[in-house]
């Protein structure tokens, strides 16, 4: 009765945002207009990069990287969650699920390595101006995109490769919209121990690490700004960090309420909702708070519009 009471679950129940029939609709309708604008944003932010010659530049490419990561992150998550808004049918096999979170685990942590190299760039160009075009050569530049995209594979691969040490056998439910590898644990007969700490460990790690190395570019920034005596040259300085720094905040301040917080006091609907947010909201965000202050992407795209 024990053996069969262990059989290997090879497909899960994805219990979605909510389990009330009413607002599904709704619900649909507002995540497929998200959906639809975070692709328009960050696709068309890609397309407006590498259309206008005026753009191509290190910052620019950067951001361009760092655009295709937020639709790969959003595209990972938002269209199974589409159709089990309208679907009684909420499953997901094992390959899918793991499928899923290894997309979506890549390319959040390649969003981590890309803001580290895009803070780096930012302390280049504000620090060592006249070192720039040296120290940020195309060359350069590619090689670090290449490293944020391999490591984002790897930690995703390694997080993975572990899934299938675990039995799963408990209980088929996984009580979030997506196969997120927390949810993935507790409903696994194995002892998760070692998975549960290396994805704390490696978390916690990249992510003080990143937001670290971003911290001391902006420190160092942030006093040459203060030495500049010309008052323009400060506030063009400062509008250019600006956006990113939001954007460091807002992907940070989830990121570490999601893996590296306490295990008690918060709920599943509170682990929902940070996830909605990291996965969904953000990528959201992020093309327009990179454009919507920017002078040379407005008049790259009024260009590219004209003809």
């Amino acid at each position: 009765m024990a053996e069969e009471n262990k059989t290997q679950m090879i497909e899960f129940v994805l219990t979605g945002l909510t389990g009330h029939p009413g607002p599904q609709v709704p619900l649909f309708l507002v995540f497929l207009v998200i959906y639809l604008i975070t692709m328009v944003g960050n696709l068309g932010l890609v397309a407006l990069i590498r259309k206008d010659p005026h753009l191509h530049t290190p910052m620019y490419l950067f951001l361009g990287s760092l655009a295709f990561a937020d639709a790969c992150t959003s595209s990972s998550v938002t269209p199974r969650m589409l159709i089990n808004f309208l679907s009684k049918n909420h499953v997901i096999s094992l390959f899918d699920c793991m499928a899923q979170f290894y997309i979506f685990g890549s390319s959040a942590t390649t969003e981590c390595f890309l803001l580290v190299v895009m803070a780096y760039d930012r302390y280049v160009a504000i620090c060592n101006p006249l070192l720039y075009p040296v120290m940020m050569s195309n060359n350069l530049c590619t090689q670090l995109i290449g490293v944020s995209y391999f490591v984002g594979f790897l930690h995703s691969a390694i997080h993975v490769g572990l899934l299938f040490r675990l039995t799963f056998c408990r209980s088929n439910e996984i009580h979030s919209f997506y196969c997120e590898i927390l949810q993935l644990f507790k409903i696994s007969c194995t002892d998760p121990t070692v998975n549960t700490l290396l994805v704390l460990i490696f978390s916690a790690f990249i992510q003080i690490f990143t937001f670290m190395t971003i911290m001391v570019s902006y420190t160092c920034v942030f006093f040459a700004i203060l030495k500049k005596k010309s008052e323009k040259g400060r506030s063009k300085a400062f509008s250019t960090c600006s956006a990113h720094l939001l954007s460091v905040s807002l992907f940070y301040g989830t990121l570490f309420f999601m893996y590296v917080r306490p295990g008690s006091g918060h709920t599943e609907d509170d682990d929902k909702m940070y996830s909605l947010f990291y996965t969904i909201i953000i990528p959201l965000l992020n093309p327009f708070i990179y454009s919507l202050r920017n002078k040379e992407v407005i008049d790259a795209l009024r260009r590219i519009i004209k003809k």
